[in-house]
């Protein structure tokens, strides 16, 4: 059987200094899925109060730039929230090693031991991390306060999310766009293809079939479209 990676020691060295893509993952996904739900959804709730495809293309459009917008602002916002409490618990940290160093190392020893590490070897583990301040801390805010490994990017987390909301929420679109007659088949089929493409792609991370995942995604937008059809249709004339 093929392993994902190799095993050689510069393979294991390149995977370890790689920062986690995992963050860029999550927000490529959300934005990718929430764009296409939000933008179809307006397309479908239109299409079924029978308004003229002028409208749908102007709310579309307004929709997926302005809630596209919303959305990398929220996500800056946030993850910068992220990045200032990192950075605030890092100079606590600091200061604690600085003014109270052995009540730190007492820490780091409970850490390991909860690890594993027993007797002389956690004795030298202790040693050996607490000599390289900057890995001591950061062991620390990942361990003692839950936070992420790596520092966190608002203005990469940002570019992302707006990036993927767009990039796929233009896709219900288009048939409107380009004048693809009849324009709401052509859009059903063009967001039910997203929707499963990007459960395909999301299932290359999860341990389900490539086509159960594009199943789960696919439902998740068609039962978003569905309801706002039906609130379109109660009010067409």
């Amino acid at each position: 059987m093929t392993l994902e990676h190799g095993h050689a020691p510069d393979e294991i060295a390149a995977r370890l200094d790689q920062q986690s893509g995992s963050e860029r993952l999550r927000d490529a996904i959300f934005g990718g899925i929430d764009g296409t739900v939000t933008t179809f959804a307006i397309v479908a709730g239109v299409q079924g109060a029978g308004l003229s495809a002028g409208v749908i293309v102007a709310l579309g459009l307004a929709n997926v730039l302005a809630d596209g917008f919303s959305m990398a602002a929220g996500n800056y916002a946030g993850t910068k929230a992220v990045a200032d409490d990192r950075r605030r618990l890092w100079d606590v940290e600091e200061r604690h090693i600085r003014e109270n160093r052995q009540g730190e190392l007492d820490e780091l020893d409970q850490i390991l031991a909860r690890k594993g590490l027993r007797g002389q070897v956690r004795q030298e583990a202790r040693n050996m991390i607490s000599e390289d301040k900057d890995q001591w801390i950061s062991l620390m805010l990942t361990e003692e306060y839950g936070l992420p490994p790596v520092d966190a990017r608002p203005i990469r987390a940002a570019i992302v999310i707006f990036a993927a909301f767009v990039a796929a929420g233009l896709l219900p679109l288009l048939p409107y766009l380009i004048g693809l007659a009849p324009a709401f088949s052509w859009s059903i089929v063009i967001s039910g293809l997203t929707f499963f493409g990007i459960g395909t792609i999301k299932s290359q991370w999860s341990l389900i079939p490539w086509w159960r995942s594009g199943i789960e995604t696919l439902l998740i937008g068609g039962v978003a479209a569905s309801l706002a059809f039906a609130v379109g249709r109660l009010f067409h004339p």
